[in-house]
């Protein structure tokens, strides 16, 4: 847009000393006649640029000229800076790049070598994520239906939603929306998503609920678990469970104990510790696993022979 642009050009002339309009034009993707005009409305605002001709010609602003920031601290710079750079992780685009020029604008003050948090929300999926998210938020702001392929544990449907939201929790991303199939809200993950599309049908907006995105309420627990693990796991139940979920025995192993809220995930997460863990309880979970493992054995034991 066009007011992002010239924001734009307003920022690159308050870091560099001087540009010039094919350098502006090729950075911000637009005609040398476009920046020209837009040079022309920096200067009908109030801006004192200036033009120079020749070999070390160019577009300056006026010495002296600078903005504003009594209204941010250094503190407010890191913190603001730190979000836009989690933001561009997963960002298909230059936007949010160009937003942080924009606020960083002639504060090397407020920014340089001073940052002490970074955030990087991408993940092994970015290739396929951040086109997901760019469409996603496209069919936000112009309130066109998304539609897509959905893969979950009771099997693949089509489904067209109005979505309001994208959503980052659990160190996944989720688009919250109002499911047409469904009649009702609900939270679809983006990994499980297949062939997302913005269409050409405009929804009206609903009085839109936040997503209850606590804990207890997407996972309400249930299934009381008890099991014993070898200590050489301890840094896992520590880092998914924390340090209070297990009391360590006489022998060494760990005894734990928490509550799961779906009998697949639990008996899946077992598994994934092989055999340095036992499940105790609930027998249920015991006896799938078994099964599992009597399965596997019949699975692999023709490479023994």
């Amino acid at each position: 847009m066009k007011i992002d642009r010239l924001i734009g050009i307003l920022s690159v002339l308050l870091q560099q000393e001087k540009t010039t309009a094919p350098e502006l034009a090729e950075r911000f993707e637009v005609s040398k006649r476009t920046i020209n005009r837009d040079i022309e409305d920096l200067c009908k605002a109030g801006i004192p640029i200036q033009t120079t001709q020749g070999a070390h010609g160019g577009i300056s602003i006026m010495d002296g000229y600078r903005m504003d920031r009594t209204l941010l601290t250094s503190k407010d710079m890191q913190v603001i800076l730190a979000g836009l750079r989690s933001l561009d992780s997963i960002s298909g685009s230059r936007y949010y790049g160009q937003l942080m020029e924009k606020i960083s604008a002639g504060s090397s003050e407020f920014v340089s070598g001073r940052d002490s948090i970074l955030i990087d929300l991408s993940s092994w999926y970015r290739d396929t994520l951040a086109p997901k998210i760019e469409t996603i938020q496209s069919a936000i702001e112009n309130r066109h239906i998304l539609t897509f392929k959905y893969y979950s544990q009771s099997g693949e449907s089509s489904r067209r939603i109005e979505p309001y939201y994208v959503v980052f929790k659990w160190s996944s991303w989720y688009v919250w929306g109002w499911c047409l199939k469904r009649k009702d809200f609900r939270l679809f993950k983006l990994n499980r998503m297949d062939k997302v599309g913005e269409s050409n049908a405009v929804f009206k907006c609903r009085s839109v609920p936040a997503p209850d995105l606590s804990t207890e309420k997407l996972f309400p627990g249930g299934i009381k678990v008890k099991a014993l693990f070898t200590k050489d796991v301890k840094w896992r139940l520590v880092e998914e469970f924390g340090p209070a979920c297990f009391i360590e025995q006489d022998d060494g192993k760990l005894l734990f104990t928490a509550d799961y809220t779906d009998m697949e995930n639990l008996v899946t997460w077992i598994l994934t510790f092989g055999e340095k863990a036992e499940i105790l309880e609930p027998k249920q979970a015991r006896k799938r696993l078994t099964e599992i493992v009597r399965n596997m054995n019949d699975v692999y034991k023709e490479d023994e022979k």
